[in-house]
C-alpha cells in the first residue's frame, strides 16, 4: 500500500482521514508534532504529505521549509485554520502543492489528494519522456533536468523545488511568452487563480540568483502585459 503521512496534532482529524484513505488503498503513518513528522518525511517511505500548519515542536511552515531545503520533491497538502491569505501565500512561498482551509469537507480533501497524485504521475511520464533532453545549456547556464541541478559559470546554484519547475519550463521553452496565469496552472496548479504575485516573487528570487544584473535580466525576460519568456538561442550571440 502506498504512504501518506499526516503530521496533524487533532487525533479526531487524523482518524477521519485515515479511515477515508484506506478506501483508496493507502495507508496512512501520523505525527503528532512538526519535529517527529520532519524526521519521518524525510525518511522517503510516503508518497503524500499532509501537513497542519499550527503543531507543537515546529509549525507547518517551518517543517515544508525543512523539507524542501532538502531538496525533496514529496508532494505537501497543507492544512490550516486561518483563511488569512497571507498564510497561504507563504505556504505556496515555502513549496506547499496545495492547500485546505478549516473545517473542511472529506469530499473536497479526497479530490485534492487526487489530483496531487495524478501531477504527480503526469510530471513523472513527462520526465520519463524527455530523457534525451537531461540537459539545457543557455551561454554559461546549465540545467540538469535529471538531476535537478543549476550551474551558472561552473559554480551551483540552489533553487527551491517552485523554482527549478519554473527555470526548467522556462528553458524547455525558449522564446515562448507564459501570462502569469500559464505559470500558475502549469507550476502551482488550477486553484491557485488569482496569485499572480506568487509567480512575481518566484520569478524574482530566480533572477537574483542566475541574473549577473537582475533589474536588466537576460535569461528571464518580462514580456510587458502577458507575462514572461526565456531567451531564445540566437539571442546568445547578440
Amino acid at each position: 500500500m502506498k504512504k501518506v503521512l499526516i503530521i496533524e496534532d487533532d487525533p479526531n482529524i487524523a482518524d477521519l482521514v485515515e479511515i477515508h484513505l484506506r478506501d483508496l488503498g493507502y495507508e496512512l503513518d501520523r505525527a503528532g508534532d512538526g519535529k517527529t513528522g520532519l524526521q519521518r518525511a524525510l525518511s522517503g517511505e510516503y508518497v503524500l504529505i499532509i501537513l497542519d500548519l499550527m503543531l507543537p515542536e515546529m509549525n507547518g511552515l517551518e517543517v515544508c521549509k525543512a523539507l524542501r531545503a532538502q531538496q525533496n520533491n514529496l508532494p505537501i497538502l497543507m492544512l490550516t485554520a486561518k483563511s488569512e491569505e497571507i498564510d497561504k501565500v507563504l505556504g505556496l512561498e515555502l513549496g506547499a502543492d496545495d492547500y485546505l482551509t478549516k473545517p473542511f469537507s472529506i469530499a473536497e480533501l479526497l479530490a485534492r489528494i487526487k489530483a496531487l497524485m495524478r501531477r504527480m504521475e503526469m510530471n513523472g511520464e513527462k520526465e520519463a519522456n524527455e530523457k534525451q533532453d537531461e540537459q539545457l545549456r543557455y551561454g554559461d547556464l546549465l540545467i540538469d533536468l535529471e538531476k535537478r541541478r543549476v550551474l551558472l559559470a561552473g559554480k551551483p546554484i540552489e533553487l527551491t523545488v517552485k523554482e527549478f519547475e519554473l527555470l526548467s519550463l522556462f528553458a524547455r521553452k525558449p522564446g515562448r511568452a507564459f501570462s502569469r496565469q500559464e505559470l500558475l496552472d502549469l507550476i502551482w496548479g488550477y486553484q491557485f487563480a488569482g496569485y499572480d504575485h506568487t509567480v512575481n516573487s518566484h520569478i524574482n528570487r530566480l533572477r537574483n540568483k542566475i541574473e549577473k544584473d537582475p533589474a536588466n535580466p537576460f535569461f528571464i525576460r518580462t514580456v510587458w502585459g502577458v507575462g514572461y519568456r526565456f531567451v531564445e538561442p540566437e539571442e546568445l550571440e547578440t
